[in-house]
């Protein structure tokens, strides 16, 4: 990345919300929550991103997962470590959020997996890309409404039987690409944490701009 576009991108940094990882205007003081945690406590304990989804990140989300630039997932995987860092360790199982099959044959890679990989290649932890399915074939959630993506995604996701002796109370960092509304994490975090997860921490390289949704879209997350 070039130095200009290094400056464009609009990296995610401290003080922010200790659950949903959103930056504060000022520090008001360590683990605080926004009002939006506070009003509807997410599923999962804590949430970071790299950057918002927008600019030179938003470019590298868009070639990665269309453009099949999958070699972008190391140095976004690298990124990706630090902005977690708090929570990554050994002991923690990486998971990524699971494409249907059918999809995963047209696009024939899972940009959430190669990141996944990169991060536990960073950190230590243990890379489980067949613990979580989704068994649901579900419609894109591009251009649905906050509404829309949860039902589009409720009873989509599923832990493999022959996976539960590992998952029985472990420590998950669930990673995708990219959190809009917050619904395929929150569907992924209940099922984990009902299948006997200890916890569940969510890492994505890009988030949305939380300024640019309304508040009753911040409550799906």
């Amino acid at each position: 990345m070039c130095a200009r576009c290094w400056r464009d991108v609009p990296f995610i940094e401290k003080p922010w919300c200790h659950r949903l990882g959103t930056p504060f205007s000022y520090d008001v003081g360590d683990e605080a929550w926004s009002p939006a945690a506070i009003a509807a406590p997410p599923e999962f304990n804590r949430l970071r991103s790299v950057a918002f989804y927008d600019g030179p990140a938003r470019s590298l989300v868009l070639a990665l997962k269309f453009s099949g630039r999958r070699e972008l997932a190391r140095s976004m995987g690298r990124w990706m470590s630090r902005s977690g860092g708090e929570f990554l360790h050994k002991d923690s199982l990486i998971v990524p959020v699971p494409l249907h099959w059918f999809r995963l044959l047209s696009r024939r890679f899972n940009q959430a997996a190669d990141l996944a990989k990169a991060v536990s290649l960073e950190c230590g932890g243990h890379y489980e890309p067949q613990l979580l399915k989704r068994t649901k074939r579900t419609r894109q959630q591009v251009g649905l409404s906050a509404k829309d993506r949860q039902t589009n995604v409720r009873s989509a996701f599923a832990v493999d039987k022959k996976c539960l002796g590992n998952l029985q109370g472990r420590h998950i960092v669930l990673i995708d690409d990219v959190l809009t509304t917050g619904a395929t994490i929150a569907a992924c975090s209940k099922v984990l944490l009902k299948a006997g997860a200890a916890s569940v921490d969510v890492l994505t390289f890009a988030h949305a701009d939380p300024s640019k949704r309304s508040d009753s879209e911040w409550l799906t997350c």
